[in-house]
């Protein structure tokens, strides 16, 4: 009884994490106030961003803050380039992001993100891969044109060890 309510907490706080997609129907492009976007949302570690862009058109770089306010990106921490790029947020803490093409940031293409700690005691799941980046440890980036999404090993291995624990009758 206490293994299956303790896999019941693990899969709620994992599966809690919230999918951002940034400027909403807008996406990632000039001429969105992404100032007002961020307003009355909260972002905590393990929520999602995910940028959708015109390739051809955008990219999206993960900046440190001085890059961010100088719109700068001669030295980004990662790039997405392929028109669909998720971010996963970690550590807490401020986030910055940008679009390196031309001038796009000074023209609004610039996003800020303070991320709060999980409320959850519970541990992280593991970070997944990288897809056409360069990405420091504390953040994930996957681009995906596809914008079909799929289970990390860490939620298909919870998934499967929950039908076994309700197969096998603990509750």
């Amino acid at each position: 009884m206490a293994l299956g309510v303790l896999l019941l907490l693990c899969c709620a706080t994992w599966v809690s994490a919230t999918d951002h997609t940034v400027g909403d129907s807008s996406g990632w492009e000039l001429n969105v106030n992404y100032t007002n976007w961020i307003s009355g949302q909260s972002f905590v570690v393990g929520d999602k961003l995910v940028f959708k862009y015109a390739a051809s058109q955008h990219n999206v770089e993960t900046v440190n803050a001085a890059a961010y306010n100088a719109c700068s990106s001669s030295s980004p921490i990662s790039t997405g380039t392929t028109g669909q790029t998720t971010i996963t947020l970690d550590p807490s803490g401020k986030h910055y992001f940008i679009c390196g093409i031309s001038n796009h940031c000074s023209q609004g293409m610039k996003l800020e993100v303070d991320v709060a700690e999980s409320s959850s005691t519970s541990p992280s799941p593991p970070s997944s891969s990288t897809t056409n980046t360069t990405t420091p440890p504390s953040t994930t980036t996957t681009d995906n044109n596809s914008g079909a999404g799929s289970l990390s090993p860490v939620h298909a291995t919870v998934a499967f060890m929950g039908l076994v624990v309700l197969k096998l009758g603990v509750f």
